[in-house]
């Protein structure tokens, strides 16, 4: 069902970033988001728990996983994953079309999985960027700074990392985050030439871009 609605009422671009956890994902979509006003970020709807900081309706929809089901049974999401056991995310099609009405583009800020999904999805209408650590070194490194992880899930993400940057070669761009200042400037300097691209190509209202 998912599948028919975005082929039949996509009508807008869209940036997916995705990366393992602990990339500093987040930390450039925030600074894209700070950088264009063109770009509107789609909120996931997630059923794990809020996490201290986090708000409803701003960083994701927080539901119930029987709320989730019911999303997924009704087909009004465009993609959804298991990320973790009984830890669901997904796209909400209704996000989509609110940022498209505005002529704006959607910016996804999604897990790996969710990433290939929707990239195989909206094919040449998107622009697709892998982020990652110098090393899986690194990146543990960051995991524990962050105070949030046991030695046991911080071994889980490691391993779920790995699997995830085999799939690096699948996207467009991929973008080493080691300096985070040179890893902004980067994905500015991307973001810049593809919107470039899209003044020529997009059909839809671009009048913000």
């Amino acid at each position: 069902m998912s599948s028919e609605l975005i082929e039949t009422k996509v009508i807008g671009p869209v940036i997916i970033i995705t990366a393992p956890s602990g990339s500093g994902k987040t930390t450039l979509v925030k600074h894209l988001l700070s950088q264009f006003t063109s770009l509107n970020f789609s909120i996931s709807a997630t059923t794990r728990t809020k996490r201290p900081m986090e708000e409803e309706g701003k960083d994701y929809h927080f539901v119930t996983t029987d709320k989730f089901l019911s999303f997924r049974e009704q087909g009004l999401l465009v993609e959804w994953e298991e990320v973790y056991p009984n830890q669901f995310y997904g796209t909400l099609y209704s996000e989509l079309t609110k940022i498209w009405k505005r002529g704006n583009i959607v910016l996804f800020d999604v897990d790996v999985k969710g990433a290939l999904a929707l990239k195989s999805k909206f094919n040449t209408d998107a622009l697709s960027i892998f982020i990652k650590t110098p090393s899986l070194d690194i990146l543990r490194e960051r995991l524990k700074k962050r105070l949030t992880e046991t030695e046991e899930s911080l071994e889980k993400r490691i391993s779920k990392a790995e699997q995830e940057i085999s799939y690096a070669h699948s996207f467009d761009i991929v973008l080493v985050n080691d300096v985070l200042e040179d890893a902004q400037q980067q994905i500015v300097n991307i973001i810049n030439h593809f919107m470039t691209q899209l003044k020529h190509t997009w059909k839809h209202d671009a009048t913000n871009l």
